[in-house]
């Protein structure tokens, strides 16, 4: 009797927040004849501190595809994207592509993918913002719309494409990547020597992230944000690693000095500052999440998130993006820390949910490897 040939299973991933969601996915499928993975990295983001680190820290495999697209505008890269991925799928003739997330790299994928008659699968499905001047939000209703099967990590995400007309067949409940490599990387995050090598003392901190073009690239808003984050600095100093796009707004501004302005971090250092800051001001939608499961408190600089179950139950507050609202958020926080608690299924085994899924949609027993 011949060999079985393999399934074979483009994972995708370009940016920054899918290598923490792509590292669960691929050791999952580990040791499973029945599939072969095969890791394409688009390079939308493309350097040391924002892309290959994370490789290393996470013990992603080599991509067997490097399609180095670059940056650019969201219309000037998604169509790189797809023109450079088209010929892989060609050529190794998929039978699925697993798309993490919201990012570039997600719909360009997932629409070259179903127009060649591949499956989709989507991890991270369902989450809605309801704005949709966000590029993100654009892209997850794009990416659930062409899907063929939808990889949820909150009952929002659920309730959310049941509403958008969605077959309860196609939506699997996994839980959160992201929570996985978290869990899976927190014992040797703590034990570096983060804070020594960033000259960070033994008194409390504020962790600050930005980088929506919403924040960064509105004058009035960023002037907004910054003068809250200044006050807050009063309280207690500040460390913000700067994404290169706010770098490039923030030269020249004169912040004050207890606002420490780092290089992008690593994922582990990163992760080691997340769980030893006394509260994080951030527009990012996967901080939120981590930051719930380290019970960090949380100050989300954004009038919305896609994220609903970490305001319901965990340590994240919609701080809005005015000076006023911003302080008012950080008042309450500083007199009134949340609780909070960690959200269903968010036990650092979405990945292995994920692959049962995955072999249920190809038809395969859960239990066979």
């Amino acid at each position: 009797m011949p060999p079985k040939t393999p399934i074979k299973l483009g994972m995708v991933a370009g940016a920054r927040p899918n290598f923490m969601k792509i590292a669960p996915l691929m050791a999952a499928f580990i040791g499973d004849s029945d599939f072969e993975s095969i890791l394409i990295h688009t390079g939308q983001h493309y350097d040391q501190n924002m892309s290959e680190s994370f490789f290393r820290d996470l013990r992603i495999p080599e991509p067997r595809y490097r399609l180095e697209v670059g940056s650019g505008s969201h219309a000037q890269q998604t169509a790189e994207i797809m023109k450079r991925i088209e010929p892989v799928l060609i050529s190794e003739q998929m039978a699925g592509v697993v798309v993490v997330g919201d990012v570039n790299s997600t719909i360009a994928a997932a629409l070259v993918a179903v127009k060649m008659g591949i499956a989709v699968i989507h991890a991270e499905a369902g989450l809605r913002s309801f704005d949709r001047t966000m590029p993100e939000e654009i892209n997850r209703l794009v990416v659930d719309s062409i899907s063929d099967l939808l990889l949820v990590t909150e009952e929002s995400g659920r309730v959310n494409l049941l509403k958008e007309g969605r077959e309860p067949g196609s939506i699997v409940l996994v839980g959160n990547l992201m929570v996985d490599s978290l869990r899976h990387n927190l014992k040797e995050a703590l034990e570096a020597d983060t804070l020594e090598r960033l000259g960070i003392g033994t008194e409390r901190f504020a962790l600050v992230t930005l980088h929506r073009p919403a924040n960064v690239d509105d004058d009035a808003k960023l002037k907004e944000i910054l003068a809250a984050v200044e006050e807050i600095s009063e309280d207690l100093p500040l460390y913000w690693p700067v994404h290169p796009r706010t770098r490039a707004k923030i030269n020249g501004l004169g912040l004050n000095s207890r606002i420490h302005l780092l290089d992008p971090l690593g994922y582990r250092d990163f992760l080691h500052l997340q769980a030893k800051a006394a509260v994080i001001l951030t527009d990012s939608g996967g901080i939120q999440e981590e930051s719930t499961v380290l019970g960090t408190q949380c100050l989300t600089l954004r009038d919305n998130t896609e994220r609903p179950v970490t305001i319901e139950s965990g340590t994240n507050r919609l701080a809005g993006t005015s000076k006023s609202s911003i302080l008012d958020a950080w008042r309450q926080t500083r007199d009134t820390p949340k609780a909070g608690v960690i959200p269903p299924m968010w036990d650092g085994q979405a990945g292995q949910r994920c692959h049962a899924a995955i072999r249920a949609f190809f038809g395969l027993p859960s239990g066979s490897v």
